[in-house]
């Protein structure tokens, strides 16, 4: 067989054919990551017939695994197996730039029209976006924590969280979780599926080491430099390599390190986060809009473009470095113990922000209650999309102002 051959037989698609499939779902995937993957799955698995169920579930679990947005990193993998690495970038960049240009676009309308502060309007976004995480803190605790010692990890872990400052705290939480877990959980069993998609032990090791290098050398150069840009690229390179779990449990580790640090306004920030909810695709390019909404340089389009590339890129680093050891890595009962014990102190990462900041600073008068109230019914009983019950909340909030 040809290496031509090969690389057809591997990558059975275009770029062209993934860009267009997932900017169709960037323009639509309204819902957070758990909706994500049921869209994915009904287009690459139902409609396209890309990959089979089994492959899919371990997909998915893979992408569970690593740290970062596990629904990009699922897309990313999609258009790796599709048309390679070409197909990789594709799919990451068409789900990811409607809702980035949306949120840099927001970003400058908060910035035109001075302090939010005080708006109606933003009373109601955040409200809303109390409804939306203390959703999202029960649907993965009946998931991550379905058992008393899980439950006992994610307890400790809010805990620790909310008795003990500091910006790095969150990071110390989720390995003392790992370490629970490796310690004293019982690993579950994972499904037997192999080949997920193609990539080489060269390029895997490579991916690896650029991961780690920049782990590494990014707060050091930006220390000794003391440069803005690199500063900026060491914040969101370190969320978007540290943060488990995806989605909402980004906000805690970027509000410790934007608001925390002085670098975004706390109501610019809860703003914004508002916003993200009544988007559609991934939850992470909430970094484009505090990359614009930075009190000083880079900010802007600049900065929300180093931001949106710096919290994305450890995915894809670590989704390629990953993918050839998968096989053997995934049946290790360590290894599953570990992610296990991650997944629960992530329930707690995520608990605690849900009170601080979310319910302190959304959470302003009966009325803002009532409508965190109605959002969250709307969501967790009713079938009103994500994006419309923000707005509508927006509204309620400006007509009770």
């Amino acid at each position: 067989m040809t290496s031509r051959a090969a690389a057809e037989r591997r990558h059975p698609g275009s770029v062209a054919e993934v860009f267009w499939v997932f900017l169709r779902l960037g323009l639509t995937s309204f819902g957070g990551p758990v909706a994500h993957l049921a869209y994915f799955r009904e287009a690459f698995v139902e409609r396209r017939r890309w990959l089979t169920d089994e492959a899919y579930a371990d997909l998915v679990a893979l992408c569970q695994f690593l740290p970062g947005p596990g629904s990009s990193q699922v897309g990313m993998v999609l258009g790796l197996r599709r048309a390679g690495a070409g197909g990789l970038l594709a799919a990451w960049i068409a789900f990811t730039l409607p809702s980035a240009v949306l949120l840099v676009a927001f970003a400058y309308g908060v910035a035109a029209f001075g302090d939010p502060a005080g708006a109606g309007w933003l009373h109601g976004v955040k409200a809303a976006a109390v409804a939306v995480v203390a959703q999202a803190v029960l649907s993965m605790a009946r998931t991550l924590t379905p058992d008393l010692k899980r439950l006992v990890i994610a307890a400790a872990g809010a805990a620790c969280i909310l008795l003990v400052a500091g910006p790095g705290i969150q990071i110390g939480v989720i390995v003392l979780g790992g370490l629970a877990g490796w310690l004293w959980l019982r690993a579950e069993e994972a499904p037997a599926v192999r080949g997920l998609a193609y990539v080489s032990r060269r390029a895997a090791i490579a991916a690896l080491v650029a991961f780690g290098f920049l782990l590494v050398a990014l707060p050091v150069l930006a220390a000794v430099t003391e440069d803005p840009t690199l500063r900026l690229a060491d914040i969101f390179y370190r969320t978007g390599a540290l943060v488990f779990g995806g989605g909402h449990v980004v906000l805690p580790l970027l509000q410790a390190q934007t608001v925390e640090a002085g670098l975004v306004d706390p109501d610019t920030f809860l703003a914004g986060y508002g916003a993200a909810q009544a988007v559609p695709g991934p939850l992470f390019t909430f970094s484009a809009y505090l990359g614009a909404s930075m009190e000083s340089g880079p900010n802007g389009v600049l900065g929300a473009t180093i931001a949106l590339v710096a919290v994305f890129l450890p995915a894809g680093l670590l989704v390629v470095g990953v993918l050839p050891f998968w096989d053997r890595l995934r049946e290790a009962p360590t290894a599953r113990r570990v992610v296990m014990g991650v997944n629960a102190a992530v329930v707690g990462i995520l608990a605690a922000a849900l009170y601080d900041p979310v319910i302190t600073q959304g959470i302003v008068s009966v009325g803002t209650a009532l409508i965190a109230v109605a959002v969250f019914a709307s969501q967790w009983w009713g079938r009103i999309p994500v994006w419309a019950a923000v707005l509508a909340a927006a509204a309620l909030g400006q007509l009770i102002a």
